[in-house]
């Protein structure tokens, strides 16, 4: 439930302090560590030829001592191993096992140029790799071994990478990162292919020393992580989300992210989330601390969307102790209530679809903007909204994922397969509801662009085959339904708004189906300059902008626009609100969960055995959208209303955090709670 990892530097042995980390993890409630044993630097009298051991070694072994007091604790250990670099003795005798860059050139390692970088792909990790894995488990007998840096640096082109490329493809390695060439759209298939292989090889011949023992890979991710994450699901026990802190203009939800994107193909299994106690900047500075505030609200966040929290520190020694209290206090809280956070499963009912798939042969080298950051607009419009929810992968879309939600929102999954548009129609003939935005559908799983979108009858309009865009000042018309004379309810809290901002870019459409309602219509883009010319030159209704439909239960709500995008660039607040609008409009429920009160929080719902829980996180920060947070804020008072699950009844009810029971109002199936204020994150604890 709580790891500690200690990362090792090659001037440790000898020097750190080993009884002050034991005791740490003891003062901690650590149940789990990940040591450091080899790879780049050996820790351990190893005896496999190339294999380096730190020039400080001498008769010690650290990693032994540290493996030995962590089971006097009762931990579990894993050992770490990092096979990204080597020396200039192994460049001499296996040349073959050094990184080749485009160029032909063999790679120095670009931060310890004394170094060589190594092919992840070829007989280094193969063959070396493993007689390292295997000297470990059968030395320390090990409950795992973590591999970090694992899968390459960066694409290589090495005599080994090339002839097994051409034996599997036919093809040679790919020149461009373009997502139409074939050889590119291959590679990327065989790179999966191989580190897979590579992963199996390396957990069977452990499995051989310790059958009780597993190999972890440092992967995975969202739409971004380059290998398949329904198959690293199928390949993993538990599995930890490496993103450490924000940097730049992540959010505090993105740690919360992790957790929702590695529960999509992992579910019920246990995931972790790696956080640092330093700055996490391209400029890397490991040794470093970061504020109470931001390790807190991070932390915070991986832990309410189901994440178990491990700290990672490098180097043996400290540069700088004010991280201990801090990391101390959270431990020790996540100990305390730690029966209320072993989760058996979210109650949200909405999933936002996440397509490694259409990143991957749509995206290319643009899937930031393309993919991601459409996914990150709706991200932070739901969590605007109060509203709990789920991630989903695109390739697990039959019933057995998805029957638990009653909304999937489609924030431009482009590349879409027949088989899952198959899916998606049976989910609505199910009754559930869709919300899609700008080219969902309209490209196959390979990134080719259709004729038509492969839902085009379940959005109801079809493709006029013209995207247009970038566009500069384009409006959206609010329009009244003629039948009523009143705005339908996705327009809600913009009553008084004749016009907003359009998106940026717009698939051009066609309705293919009667609509009754159409709330949003187009402003074309006039002239910005000079100002004398900025004046709406058509007068006339434009095109629909967006396409509602109800399909007996379920509902469908179609943005041929970028909405979700633009509304991650410009956070502009009616987008929120039609966003919003449209997920509640096309749920068509009452809420789970229902939080009123001031401020910006996450909040995430879940089960366990005989409990339920609210976590309730507080984002009401100037530096929410820029870390890092100097302090935390207080919000106002929350007010949140619960629907219980069906035949339970609220025996008990506690906020965690606060560590005190709380007075609650009983109603038919719910109860309601005061919360008086939250500083970074409260639990509503519900015993049945």
């Amino acid at each position: 439930m709580r790891w500690a990892q200690l990362t090792l530097v090659e001037d440790d042995p000898g020097k750190f302090d080993l009884k002050f980390w034991l005791d740490y993890f003891k003062r901690t409630h650590s149940d789990a560590a990940c040591l450091s044993a080899g790879g780049c630097v050996a820790y351990y009298p190893t005896q496999i030829p190339f294999h380096h051991r730190s020039q400080w070694l001498g008769n010690v072994d650290p990693f032994g001592e540290l493996v030995a007091g962590c089971r006097k604790l009762g931990m579990i250990v894993i050992g770490r191993t990092d096979p990204h670099a080597t020396y200039d003795d192994v460049k001499e005798a296996h040349p073959d096992w050094i990184a080749v860059s485009g160029d032909g050139r063999p790679r120095r390692h670009w931060a310890s140029p004394e170094m060589w970088v190594t092919c992840g792909l070829g007989p280094y990790n193969f063959e070396h790799m493993t007689q390292v894995h295997r000297e470990i488990m059968s030395l320390y007998q090990v409950d795992g071994i973590f591999i970090n840096r694992w899968d390459g640096s960066g694409m290589c082109f090495c005599e080994h990478c090339q002839k097994n490329f051409k034996l599997a493809s036919g093809l040679e390695l790919p020149r461009t990162d373009n997502p139409r060439d074939p050889a590119r759209r291959q590679y990327v298939l065989w790179r999966q292919q191989r580190l897979f292989d590579l992963w199996r090889h390396w957990d069977a011949e452990v499995r051989k020393i310790n059958p009780n023992a597993t190999v972890i890979p440092n992967t995975g991710g969202g739409a971004l992580s380059s290998l398949d994450m329904k198959k690293i699901g199928e390949l993993s026990g538990t599995l930890m989300a490496d993103r450490q802190a924000r940097r730049g203009l992540t959010a505090p939800w993105a740690n919360g992210k992790n957790g929702k994107e590695f529960r999509s193909t992992m579910g019920r299994k246990p995931i972790v989330g790696i956080f640092s106690v330093g700055v996490e900047e391209p400029y890397r500075w490991k040794d470093s601390v970061q504020n109470e505030a931001e390790i807190r609200i991070w932390v915070a966040e991986g832990v309410a969307n189901g994440l178990r929290p491990w700290f990672t520190k490098f180097s043996g020694t400290l540069h700088d102790p004010r991280w201990l209290k801090v990391v101390e206090k959270i431990y020790q809280w996540h100990h305390q209530a730690e029966k209320y956070l072993r989760n058996e499963v979210p109650l949200a009912r909405i999933g936002l679809v996440y397509s490694q798939q259409t990143a991957w042969f749509y995206g290319g080298s643009q899937a930031r903007q393309k993919v991601e950051d459409h996914a990150l607009g709706v991200y932070q419009a739901l969590v605007e909204a109060r509203l709990p929810f789920e991630m989903v992968h695109d390739r697990l879309l039959d019933a057995a994922h998805i029957d638990q939600f009653k909304t999937l929102i489609l924030p431009n999954i482009a590349a879409l397969s027949n088989e899952q548009c198959d899916q998606l129609r049976d989910f609505v003939r199910r009754g559930g509801s869709l919300v899609a935005t700008h080219e969902t559908s309209l490209y196959d799983e390979w990134g080719v662009r259709r004729e038509n979108f492969g839902l085009a009858d379940l959005l109801g309009v079809s493709f006029k085959g013209r995207v247009e865009g970038p566009m500069q000042n384009s409006y959206l018309r609010l329009e009244k339904e003629a039948a009523t004379g009143k705005h339908h309810p996705i327009l809600a809290g913009l009553e008084d708004a004749p016009r907003i901002i359009n998106g940026v870019w717009r698939v051009d459409v066609e309705p293919v189906q009667k609509f009754y309602s159409t709330p949003l219509t187009l402003i074309p883009s006039y002239p910005d300059l000079p100002m004398e010319k900025v004046y709406p030159r058509a007068q006339t209704t434009g095109p629909a902008q967006v396409f509602l439909r109800e399909l007996g239960e379920g509902r469908v709500v179609y943005f041929p626009w970028d909405i979700d995008r633009t509304f991650w660039e410009v956070l502009c607040v009616d987008h929120s609100k039609l966003l919003q609008n449209a997920v509640e409009w096309a749920t068509n429920e009452e809420r789970q969960v229902l939080v009123s009160g001031p401020g910006m929080l996450d909040v995430t719902a879940w089960l366990q055995t005989n409990s339920m829980t609210i976590h309730l996180v507080n984002l009401t920060n100037p530096m929410t959208m820029k870390g890092p947070f100097r302090e935390l804020i207080p919000s106002g008072e929350q007010r949140v209303r619960i629907r219980l699950p069906r035949g339970k009844v609220a025996k008990k009810v506690q906020l965690l955090v606060r560590g005190k029971p709380a007075a609650h109002l009983e109603g038919v199936g719910a109860i309601s709670v005061v919360v008086p204020s939250i500083l970074d994150h409260e639990v509503v604890a519900v015993d049945f």
